[in-house]
């Protein structure tokens, strides 16, 4: 892959056989900035799973940098003003999922009362596939409404090993500080580490790198995340 002539130079501020602190990795990144504007900081891990194992949960990023999402909500009618005050942007039943087989999906996060799911199913391969499924592993699926809003508001965030055993996740923006892109980087190992499988064996957490949108990356020190 061809790189261009100022990201060759920021480069070769990276020292590639060397594993770096968390926080100096973090400010390493933010010294290969290169564009104009506010490149996303992404973290990957590689995961030593079996074929059968996967690593997914959810958790609220100490600092964060996303824009409020519009949460929808499926729910019976007597939920929909409980939904609409807690802060969704739309709440209802069949309606919205007519609606939705139209075409339509002006919304970021679906929310699923337990009573709606069978009707929510229908929309599998229309949400499935673009990660909108509500799903009870994820609190997307409940009938605390508010809580699960609340939750969402607050900037909540997913994270699966993908079929490559990799968690990629957006941990916040190059321009935020670097002591809270370190703080979003510890916690984000801290919860991979804490969904490690119960039957896994060896080391656990292989590598770890980060990198801006547009910046080379940069190895975190892997036995960080197992402390």
């Amino acid at each position: 892959m061809k790189h261009g002539k100022k990201y060759i130079e920021a480069a070769k501020k990276v020292d590639k056989f060397k594993a770096y602190e968390i926080a100096e990795a973090c400010a390493l990144v933010k010294d290969l900035k290169t564009t104009k504007f506010d490149e996303t900081v992404e973290i990957h891990v590689r995961l030593n799973l079996k074929k059968s194992q996967t690593v997914r949960d959810t958790l609220v990023l100490p600092y964060q940098f996303k824009a409020e999402k519009k949460v929808l909500v499926f729910c019976k009618p007597e939920k929909e003003k409980e939904a609409l005050d807690a802060g969704a942007a739309y709440a209802g039943s069949d309606e919205l999922v007519e609606k939705i087989r139209g075409g339509w999906l002006d919304f970021d996060i679906a929310v699923a009362t337990p009573d709606m799911m069978k009707d929510v199913g229908k929309l599998g391969m229309i949400l499935g596939r673009r990660g909108l499924m509500p799903n009870p592993k994820t609190g997307t699926v409940t009938f605390d409404i508010a809580a699960a809003i609340a939750e969402l508001k607050k900037g909540r965030t997913e994270f699966r090993s993908d079929k490559t055993n990799i968690v990629h996740l957006a941990v916040g923006k190059i321009s935020m500080d670097a002591d809270k892109l370190a703080s979003n980087v510890a916690a984000i190992l801290s919860e991979i580490n804490r969904k490690r499988p119960s039957d896994a064996k060896g080391e656990f957490v292989q590598s770890i790198f980060i990198a801006g949108t547009m910046t080379p990356s940069v190895k975190i020190v892997s036995a960080k995340a197992e402390r």
